[in-house]
């Protein structure tokens, strides 16, 4: 464990330590919080990656570092080549805004110990992705390494850079000069960014005029840094010291070649002996086959083999690649209408959510998120959209796990819960409410979500009073009691006695029966069933509902009914109701037939009350034996007194004799008591009961007659 520990600390330490060397006295710095080091990107993976946040917004940005120990090796004027061609790269970034290239949030600066700029959130370069970690901190984070491309994300990704070539060549009229996957940029959201303008190169002639791009001589003295990738530039480069936008073509067919081959580009240079490489390439070219291209997908070879053919104009340009049927993909062209959506209607917005949920389920759900997820809630400020994006939000939120929930999609839920217009959004959230409850935390249930419910019962929309008193009870069983007892049941019977609508009135009846067996028994009978008698419409379908509730009440398990309640508040309710003009005779049946079941319960479990009673009195009785020894008068008086008990007993009374009245009502008093009986009580009236059995058993004591004897006469 200790050792373990101390590894943490010395990897936080050494990253500590990165960040303090490479940046500490730049002034980058004092507007933005550098972070953990991430990626490597740019031209030989020289610019180091790190997390930022700009200090007064704590805005999430992308800090690039190049430190320039990296060149510690080289002579004064070759450091020079090397920092002069980095500035030039991001200066020329810096100047050029469109989505397609990587977006410079701040300019380069510099100091003594590096070059730094600030960018949007980056998550690595394509190389990183690919499998290149140069530059990296070790160990490689699992996030870059286990990272794999989505088929939607590779197909997006390259139509995102043709795109961005197209930006340069047709609108800028500049080449690139390096397009590798070192200069490709993965965004936070993922999308794919182009970097690297070290050796751009701008067209000559005026702007109305075809395009002219001078070109140097390749220099195999100059530091590598100073030179593009030689792997992914086109032979014309070497050959012919000429290039063209079509130079950028191939060299995004060899980006394409690497993409689906591990990150190995189609051809190895030998940068000893350029120039024969160059020439065994093109011979190579010349004679290239289907069969080099096995490992990407089929409707994209042939593509391909036209941005690797030898004669630059034979190669499809940019926006000829932007339209190949290899990006007529579904995913594709959704994360594409997406990246234009703020340039569309609201009419084509709708139109286009409306069809969204049978895509999503199509794509990969990192994709989902970064890319789609974002864009869905953005949408939200416009409050005509909401009806039409949420529920693709809810959507994505039954996929995701219940962390995802909470960090994602809660917080930009939030403003929603509270919008009253349009009407349509109540009714979405109360469509998923299971799904709500489910993933939100409790206290967000009681602040956000229930009150959403509460506004819904309260609201004077009819159908949206409806709609909520059909959907409570789906979703009952996920409300914490409390709340379900001290607001929820308090604004269902309110809707129930305040309403005008029959609709209204009805489902409110019907929506407490549905969630009785979620409320414990006492609030039902002390709470709910008093509600009832307070309801003043008579309409059959009313009263069928009050009905209802009390044979859910009377019959269910858990909850039931007390003889006492039925006696004293529950028939007296109920037979009046019964006889109602209004009742036809099904209804009548209905209500008849529950009131006898409730009068036969009532029948048996008063009887049964009444009979334990009654064997107690007689168990009471025979205990009793005093009488036993009374003498013969009194015996002919008890017969007689017991002759007389029989006829009173035969109508249900007891005759208590001013003597024993006392003693009897204790005996009633007693009764009872002996319903819950200790085990020791009950053992000790075993015993006695089996003494006055025996006593039973034996014959009376009878006085013995002592016959006088006659005196004996003497004669």
């Amino acid at each position: 464990m200790e050792s373990m520990l101390n590894k943490l600390k010395s990897t936080v330490t050494k990253v500590t330590a990165d960040v303090t060397s490479a940046v500490m006295g730049n002034p980058v710095t004092r507007e933005f919080d550098v972070g953990r080091h991430i990626a490597s990107g740019g031209n030989g993976l020289a610019w180091k990656i790190f997390n930022g946040t700009k200090k007064s917004t704590k805005q999430e940005v992308a800090v690039f570092v190049f430190d320039k120990k990296l060149i510690d090796k080289y002579q004064k004027f070759e450091k020079d080549q090397i920092i002069d061609s980095l500035k030039r790269g991001v200066q020329q970034l810096t100047r050029l805004r469109h989505p397609r290239l990587l977006t410079v949030q701040h300019p380069l600066e510099e100091s003594r110990d590096c070059l730094a700029f600030c960018a949007e959130p980056v998550f690595a370069s394509l190389a990183n992705v690919l499998g290149n970690w140069e530059n990296l901190p070790s160990p490689v984070s699992p996030d870059i390494k286990d990272y794999k491309l989505y088929d939607v994300e590779t197909k997006y990704g390259l139509l995102q850079v043709s795109e961005g070539l197209s930006f340069l060549h047709s609108s800028v009229k500049m080449v690139h000069g390096n397009i590798t996957p070192e200069n490709i940029i993965l965004n936070k959201s993922g999308a794919w960014k182009i970097m690297g303008f070290d050796f751009c190169v701008s067209s000559t002639n005026p702007s109305e005029q075809e395009p002219k791009f001078p070109c140097k001589e390749w220099d195999p003295n100059l530091p590598s840094l100073c030179l593009p990738n030689p792997e992914y530039l086109a032979p014309e480069y070497i050959l012919s010291v000429s290039c063209e936008t079509a130079s950028d073509m191939y060299s995004l067919g060899t980006v394409i070649y690497a993409v689906f081959n591990k990150g190995k580009p189609i051809f190895e240079v030998n940068k000893q002996d350029i120039y024969k490489s160059f020439s065994r390439q093109l011979d190579q070219l010349s004679r290239l086959g289907s069969s080099s291209l096995t490992n990407m997908p089929e409707e994209v070879r042939e593509h391909v083999k036209l941005l690797l053919n030898v004669t630059p104009t034979v190669r499809p340009d940019a926006d000829q690649m932007t339209k190949i049927p290899f990006f007529d993909d579904v995913g594709a062209v959704t994360l594409q209408y997406f990246d234009t959506l703020f340039q569309r209607d609201n009419l084509q917005k709708s139109q286009f959510f409306k069809g969204l949920p049978k895509v999503l389920p199509k794509l990969p759900k990192r994709v989902i998120v970064q890319r789609i997820l974002p864009c869905l809630t953005s949408e939200f400020v416009n409050p005509d959209m909401v009806p039409f994006v949420l529920p693709n939000v809810l959507l994505i939120a039954e996929e995701c796990t219940k962390e995802e929930y909470i960090k994602l999609i809660l917080p930009e839920l939030g403003p929603v819960f509270k919008q009253q217009e349009p009407i349509q959004i109540l009714l979405i959230f109360l469509q998923k409410m299971d799904l709500l409850l489910t993933k939100t935390p409790p206290d967000e249930i009681k602040n956000s979500v229930l009150p959403m419910v509460y506004r819904a019962l309260e609201a004077p929309s009819i159908q949206i009073q409806e709609l909520c008193l059909n959907i409570i009870p789906t979703f009952a069983n996920l409300i914490d009691y409390p709340s379900m007892k001290n607001a929820l049941i308090p604004r269902i019977k309110n809707a129930c006695l305040q309403t005008s609508s029959l609709a209204v009135r009805v489902n409110s009846l019907v929506c407490l029966g549905k969630i009785l067996e979620y409320l414990d028994k006492w609030f039902v009978l002390d709470d709910i069933l008093p509600f009832l008698q307070q309801i003043p419409s008579k309409e059959p379908a009313v009263l069928m509902g009050i009905l209802g509730i009390y044979k859910c009440t009377f019959t269910h398990k858990k909850l039931g009914i007390t003889k006492e309640q039925l006696a004293g508040k529950v028939l007296p309710h109920l037979i009046p109701l019964s006889i109602e003009n209004n009742l036809n005779l099904n209804q009548f049946n209905s209500f008849i037939s529950v009131i006898k079941e409730m009068l036969n319960r009532l029948e048996s479990e008063h009887k049964t009350k009444l009979e334990q009673l009654h064997i107690m009195q007689e168990q009471q009785k025979s205990l009793d034996i005093g009488n036993q020894m009374n003498t013969s008068e009194e015996t002919k008086v008890t017969n007689v007194g017991s002759q007389i008990d029989k006829v009173f007993n035969s109508i249900g009374a007891d005759l208590l004799t001013s003597g024993d009245a006392e003693h009897k009502e204790d005996v009633l008093q007693n009764k009872h008591k002996r319903a819950s009986l200790t085990l020791e009580e009950k053992q000790k009236l075993a015993k006695e009961q089996e003494q006055a059995q025996k006593l039973k058993s034996q014959q009376p004591l009878k006085p013995q007659v002592h016959t006088p004897v006659a005196p004996v006469k003497q004669d």
